[in-house]
């Protein structure tokens, strides 16, 4: 009795080591109309030590009949749950002896309105059952060590209405009628060894197209009214799940692949798997009449979520601070099968982009380290951002520049062989790439993923004969030109890689503080080749200037690092405001509309942000009569046979003059062109349209609205053109109709996945800033009752960082502080600080701004 183990939690969220799940075999029966289910859970355990009680997780979760076999007996297990802890333990009356064992619960659960775990959907008059399990909620599905290390095989069988069909994980194996009266059971193959946040489960009456790529039979499946648009997504996961097989050097590994359109979805889409779930707007478009960016879109995340079945099914994170090695490696990769299969479609520029959006977030004093320790539900939810997501994804992008593509791949695969269908953390994947390469990405990447923030490398240059000396120094950056705590320095292992004036491109590391590199010929460097490095850029002035006369050298993803860069020591008061302005002159007729798309919020910003009064009507001049001419020289709205890039690049264009330039003659003509493509929807390029229904809205009235609104209705089997309006319904200014898009985003004809989305894009809108934060603020209660705190609500929260005065900066930190939401505490801080942020940019840069226009 002196080696008697009690396994229950000593006051943390995790489970102890002392039982070990092997096998689930599970049995649900969901009641549809109940909104509710039946379950069986029969967990196959391993006792390391001798237990009297066993405490897994459940939550919502009523129990029935509890018994623990062992040793040849079986004992009735008395349940004790916590509420708060989200656990039951499973207490006998003798000790469980090591070894094997088995755990058999029947209970009853809810299929909750949450979008988390076993939840119900609506669409088409009718009831759905899914799940969404990730990162802690298959404990609401069956009572499981809902933990990433605990993988296991699963069994899976639900007994559904006789009209309704199911899919999980496995295969299905079998479709018998009953037992009930009214019912079928299906049964599904068992699975390879995962964790349980990756078990999936639908009913409903879905239907699928077929297809199969490298052996596998690949599925795309939705509501019966949507069958014909998953032709698109049949193609792209047949592509890229052969492209992935001869990528890793590693077969797919879970038998067949079904991609699965859920009507409510909380998250854009969940890598179950074998059963790959997802938005309806993020898998079903048709290509014939989809816009460039949505069939990007849906192929890349189809990307993204099939490389999951690598980097986190297969092998999986130790614990949820690694979740970088899921997200960050997903996202790394999503670009590779895009490239080869579309390379029209010029993913680098997103990726350059998205390396971007990350450094923005870094710039803050409020972000956090890739590798965060975490424990409770909430803090692991906030894991899931830009951090994990584009950070992680940039760093390893800098690192295999650096070591070269085909040594990175090499590495990369000898991981994935190495922990296959086991479980890894960040040490194991630098360590073996350190050995598989011979390079110190350990010591680069320890740097990056344990170190909050990202460096700046500041460029001075001295031309010497015919070489240029370049002395580059490194700190973390703060994109604030408010005052800096005091804070213990840092500094990271960068791979710098450089363009010379001739063209010419090497990489060098930067380990200390400053340090002196020579590279040929004389002229501006730009120090960040092919905008590959994760780190801010720091030039002088003058070197800008060249840097922008002779921005044709510069890739299309450079130019995009150059803005990115000068925009953030703008941010960070280290330059006027005029020295980014004048490179966005430069770059005014630059045909790569990812390079326009780069300059339009930064000049949306200023316009609002930074301009007074007085200065605002000369700034949206100088918007028209620089890019005004450029629109009016590509054309609006163009040819229907324009290639795709021609018209995305006129769509930015238009937002840019119509919008931030306040033209009033291109306001009117979007309306014109808006209200011809409601009529005719091939009346427009279905890459022009959505910033066509955008710009006609910021002007519109009533008349206006109410077609919009109407479309809504007639759309709704057509999730991408249901979303073209929806979304312009955020960017109407008039005041009545502001109040409406609010009173509509909490009615029952919006579904509660869209709702925060539709109030952060009014909060993000400075006609609407104001009426959406009061009628937040009023609605409380009623927002998180509906949404709950894990969907929605974020976004609502992140969105307040749009304001810009003092004054809004405190209301904010008075509501949350009165309204705690422990599940966004990271976005709160971050809202607040870019408001403060936001402040002092204006103080800095609008005398700054009245010079230079002064000067034009």
């Amino acid at each position: 009795m002196a080696l008697l183990v009690v396994a229950a939690p000593a006051g943390a969220e995790r489970l102890p080591a002392t039982v070990v799940p092997n096998h689930y075999t599970l049995w649900f029966a969901p009641d549809l109309e109940r909104a509710a289910f039946r379950g069986r859970t029969t967990i196959r355990i391993q006792v390391k030590a001798p237990v009297r009680a066993i405490t897994l997780h459940a939550a919502e979760i009523e129990f029935g009949e509890v018994t623990i076999a062992a040793g040849g007996r079986t004992r009735t297990a008395r349940v004790t749950l916590d509420p708060t802890a989200e656990t039951a333990t499973l207490e006998v009356p003798q000790p469980i002896p090591p070894g094997a064992a088995t755990i058999r619960m029947a209970y009853t659960g809810i299929l909750n309105d949450k979008l988390r775990g076993f939840y119900l959907s609506r669409a088409n008059g009718r009831r759905y059952a899914v799940t969404q399990m990730e990162p802690t909620d298959a404990r609401r599905a069956f009572p499981s060590f809902d933990e990433p290390t605990s993988k296991a095989t699963f069994d899976v069988s639900l007994m559904v209405d006789a009209g309704d069909s199911a899919i999980s994980n496995g295969r299905q194996l079998s479709d018998v009628p009953g037992p009930e009266p009214g019912t079928h059971t299906l049964t599904f193959a068992t699975t390879p060894r995962m964790p349980t946040y990756l078990v999936a489960l639908v009913v409903g009456d879905f239907v699928c197209r077929t297809g199969g790529a490298a052996g596998t039979t690949i599925r795309v499946c939705a509501t019966p009214d949507k069958l014909g648009l998953t032709a698109f997504a049949l193609e792209a996961a047949e592509q890229q799940l052969a492209f992935f097989n001869g990528y890793f050097g590693i077969p797919y590994a879970f038998g067949k692949l079904d991609l699965i359109a859920v009507p409510d979805f909380a998250a854009g889409a969940m890598e179950n798997a074998g059963a790959i779930t997802f938005r309806e707007q993020l898998l079903l478009i048709d290509p014939e009449r989809a816009s460039l960016a949505a069939r990007k879109r849906v192929a890349g995340i189809i990307a993204h979520e099939i490389a999951h079945q690598w980097f986190g099914n297969l092998v999986t994170m130790t614990w949820w601070d690694d979740i970088w090695l899921n997200e960050g490696f997903a996202t790394w990769v999503t670009g590779k099968p895009l490239a080869r299969w579309r390379p029209e479609w010029k993913v680098e520029l997103d990726e350059a982009a998205d390396t971007q959006s990350a450094l923005g977030i870094d710039a803050l004093r409020t972000t956090r380290a890739i590798r965060l320790r975490v424990e409770t539900p909430e803090e692991i939810n906030q894991m899931f951002d830009g951090i994990a997501y584009e950070k992680t994804a940039g760093v390893l992008r800098m690192v295999e520049a650096f070591v070269g593509p085909d040594l990175f791949r090499k590495g990369v695969a000898s991981y994935l062989k190495r922990y296959a269908f086991a479980n890894a953390a960040g040490e194991d994947f630098w360590t073996e790439m350190a050995r598989v390469t011979g390079r110190p990405v350990d010591r680069i990447l320890r740097g990056y993923v344990e170190q909050a923030g990202a460096p700046v490398v500041s460029v001075a240059m001295r031309c010497a004969g015919r070489r240029t000396e370049l002395t580059l120094e490194q700190q973390r950056f703060v994109g604030t030109s408010l005052p800096a705590p005091p804070a213990p320095p840092q500094r990271w292992t960068v791979p710098v890689c450089m363009k010379t004036a001739d063209g010419r491109s090497r990489c060098d590391v930067l380990d200390e503080a400053r340090e002196t590199f020579r590279v040929p010929s004389c002229g501006a460097v730009f120090a960040n080749a092919d905008a590959r490095g994760y780190y801010f850029t720091e030039y002088t002035a003058d070197t800008v200037r060249a840097l922008a006369g002779g921005a044709a050298r510069l890739a299309p993803m450079e130019r995009i690092s150059l803005l990115g860069d000068q925009w953030w020591m703008v941010r960070a008061g280290r330059h006027d405001i005029g020295v980014y302005l004048d490179l966005a002159a430069a770059l005014a007729g630059d045909d790569t509309a990812a390079v326009v798309d780069a300059l339009a919020p930064r000049l949306a910003q200023t316009a609002g942000d930074v301009a007074s009064a007085t200065d605002r009507p000369r700034f949206e001049a100088w918007i028209r009569a620089r890019f005004g001419p450029v629109l009016a020289a590509t054309g609006l709205p163009g040819n229907m046979g324009d290639a795709d890039e021609r018209h995305s690049r006129r769509a930015q264009l238009l937002t840019l003059v119509g919008v931030t330039g306040n033209d009033a003659a291109v306001q009117r003509l979007a309306r014109e062109l808006a209200a011809r493509y409601i009529a005719d929807p091939t009346s427009l390029a279905a890459t022009l349209a959505p910033a066509v229904l955008r710009v006609a809205a910021t002007g519109g009235d009533a008349a206006l609205y109410d077609q919009y609104e109407a479309q809504l209705g007639r759309l709704a089997s057509q999730p991408e053109q249901y979303y073209r309006f929806f979304g312009a319904l955020s960017w109407f200014e008039r005041p009545a109709l502001v109040e409406r898009t609010l009173a509509f985003a909490l009615s029952d004809r919006v579904r509660t996945q869209d709702t925060g989305q539709l109030i952060a894009g009014l909060l993000a809108r400075p006609a609407s800033r104001q009426a959406a934060w009061r009628f937040v603020q009023a609605n409380w209660p009623t927002l998180t009752r509906t949404l709950g705190t894990f969907q929605g609500i974020p976004a609502i929260v992140g969105a307040t960082g749009s304001f810009c005065s003092a004054a809004d900066a405190e209301e904010v930190r008075q509501f949350f502080a009165r309204n705690p939401v422990p599940a966004a505490e990271r976005s709160v801080g971050q809202a607040l600080e870019r408001i403060e942020n936001c402040v002092a940019l204006r103080a800095r840069q609008s005398p700054a701004l009245t010079a230079w226009l002064d000067s034009q």
